[in-house]
């Protein structure tokens, strides 16, 4: 229930960001309008179920077609067949992302926040799904599509939609600004008989949204609390950091953006689900950091960006010395807060995140051995007009196949699993993509007819032909479901892997990569310990192994153990 120090923070945070601003309305009774739809929804009593976090927790990651049969069955009804046969014992969240109706972007150039897309299905759908699992869904809070109704009534100047999208006249210093995209930030338009310039800082059809405007905010509690009566217990807000614009400034991560998100925490701390907020900020890792909040008060999850490159680059060139920088220097996670763990999503591989480990030389090298693999690379606008890499896209199939050691490819099985058994370890709660688990590799098809470089690792499976091939126990298919979905299940078993437990980076050389998570209760030791390199490597184990049992293959080690070719290993004290 929303307490008396939740109205006041919530007053407080309204008047920070709108002080020096006027509107029709007083700041207050935008803040009275909160505490109404909080008490509403509270009343109401058919919110999700409150997540519980502990070592069972993980995520899988995928859209709502993710899933097609050839047929006019919904495609959310498809989904959750197949995951109450094959996926449910070892996901307790699902992260569906946008399944709004949308315009482009794969989802994320929203054209109505109220709505399921038809051809996925409807509320009811989700609210089924969120019966025995929680669910994540996006909001996507920067912009909205160019052909939804807020911004065709915002050129109209009717409501909803009015004053909606960030306008900006010439005087508007854009010299600093920080960009994500290669595209042209600003577009002159003629609305109300005045030159406007209309703010996009992702495409031309997703148009940045004015926060500036206290109605805009008010309106995404509300987007907030309809996902919350059906059944939503984690909000990912998409894109955050680019919210705040301010003339002269780099328009990314400015204080009103992070007092937006304290205001949105306040707002779930008060609902009865508890649920919980996810920033998305692919950006260089103190800034990232920076989104948990100086009193751990503004986002509950933030994406661990920064181990998708890193690990990647450890493997494709056997060396541990930039992850173990990184791991290293990594702050533990309190209890409340946590790392999102992923190596794989929808987007490509971020390179903003890198900054400040791999060099320019290191991600030149990065960049022609992924090219090698198929990759392609997508690229961001600096100062001037020089660019630079953004992200890679690529499958993670594509990415672990050759290295420049490896140029066979003989032993990309083992180098696929053992980059998800440490990312599953880490300390966090670890996030698998659907098309990860079933070693999906480049869409090139889908790639050569829609010219979108992030639609290689955006595949739509066949259910039939995909539960044809898992039947299969030799196909490809079927080998890499069992050995991925094998890990999360002895994860889930031991209390080491609990997301908060104690986590710490042990140096033993460039070729393995090593750390060790101790459970909350101080009883359970797990090492990590991975071989990065495609030739055996001799690991000496003192005595103190000797009581110590390998959870991945169930034996005990010897003081000479010799490491496999990209084996990992998970030594455990007792289990």
């Amino acid at each position: 229930m929303l307490s008396r120090q939740g109205k006041k923070d919530i007053k407080k945070i309204l008047n920070f960001i709108y002080k020096k601003k006027s509107f029709d309305k007083s700041i207050g009774v935008y803040a009275e309008e909160i505490f109404r739809i909080i008490k509403k929804c509270n009343t109401k009593g058919n919110q999700g179920k409150k997540i519980n976090i502990s070592e069972k927790t993980s995520v899988l990651i995928c859209y709502g077609d993710s899933l097609l049969n050839g047929s006019k069955e919904k495609t959310l009804k498809i989904f959750r067949k197949f995951y109450k046969k094959k996926l449910e014992n070892f996901f307790e969240i699902i992260h569906f992302l946008p399944f709004y109706p949308s315009s482009s972007d794969s989802g994320f150039a929203v054209k109505d926040h109220y709505r399921v897309d038809t051809k996925l299905g409807d509320w009811s759908d989700l609210n089924k799904q969120s019966k025995t699992t929680n669910i994540m869904a996006d909001i996507v809070i920067n912009h909205a599509s160019s052909k939804g109704l807020w911004f065709k009534n915002f050129l109209r100047n009717k409501s909803p939609g009015r004053e909606y999208f960030l306008t900006v006249n010439k005087k508007f210093d854009i010299t600093k600004v920080v960009r994500p995209r290669e595209n042209r930030l600003l577009k002159k338009i003629s609305i109300f008989k005045k030159d406007n310039l209309l703010w996009r800082t992702f495409s031309d059809d997703q148009i940045d949204l004015n926060f500036r405007n206290p109605r805009v905010l008010l309106r995404f509690v509300k987007i907030m609390i309809n996902l919350v009566n059906h059944g939503v217990t984690i909000f990912r807000l998409d894109a955050i950091a680019y919210l705040w614009k301010k003339s002269g400034s780099k328009c990314v991560n400015l204080k009103e953006t992070h007092e937006i998100i304290r205001l949105l925490r306040v707002v779930c701390n008060s609902l009865k689900s508890k649920p919980i907020i996810i920033t998305e900020t692919n950006l260089p890792e103190k800034e990232n950091l920076s989104y948990f909040g100086s009193k751990n008060n503004e986002s509950h999850w933030i994406y661990n960006f920064s181990l998708p490159p890193l690990l990647i680059h450890s493997f494709l060139f056997e060396d541990s010395t930039y992850l173990n920088k990184w791991s290293k220097n990594l702050p533990s996670t309190k209890i409340g807060n946590n790392y999102l763990n992923f190596i794989a999503s929808h987007d490509g591989i971020g390179m903003r995140p890198a900054e400040g480990y791999l060099n320019e030389k290191n991600l030149l090298k990065f960049f022609k051995r992924l090219k090698k693999n198929g990759g392609q690379l997508s690229y961001r606008k600096v100062q001037g007009s020089s660019k630079k890499v953004y992200e890679a896209n690529i499958s993670l199939f594509n990415a672990f196949q050759k290295t420049d050691y490896d140029k066979k490819g003989t032993y990309f099985l083992e180098r696929y699993i053992s980059a998800h058994a440490i990312m599953i370890a880490f300390e966090g709660i670890p996030a698998i993509y659907f098309n990860s688990i079933f070693g999906t590799p480049n869409d090139e098809y889908k790639y050569i007819i829609s010219g979108n470089k992030r639609d290689l690792n955006r595949y739509k499976w066949n259910k039939k032909r995909l539960d044809n091939l898992l039947k299969d126990k030799k196909s490809k298919q079927s080998q890499f479901y069992q050995k991925i979905t094998n890990l999360i299940f002895i994860k889930r078993q031991n209390k080491a892997f609990h997301p908060n437990a104690k986590r710490e980076s042990l140096n033993i050389g460039k070729k393995i990569f090593c750390f060790k998570r101790t459970s909350l209760d101080k009883k359970q030791i797990i090492y990590n310990v991975t071989n990065l390199s495609s030739k055996h490597q001799k690991f000496n184990f003192n005595n103190k192994f000797k009581k110590y049992k390998n959870l991945l293959s169930k034996t005990k080690i010897n003081s000479k153990y010799i490491i496999k070719p990209y084996e990992t290993l998970w030594l455990s004290n007792y289990n």
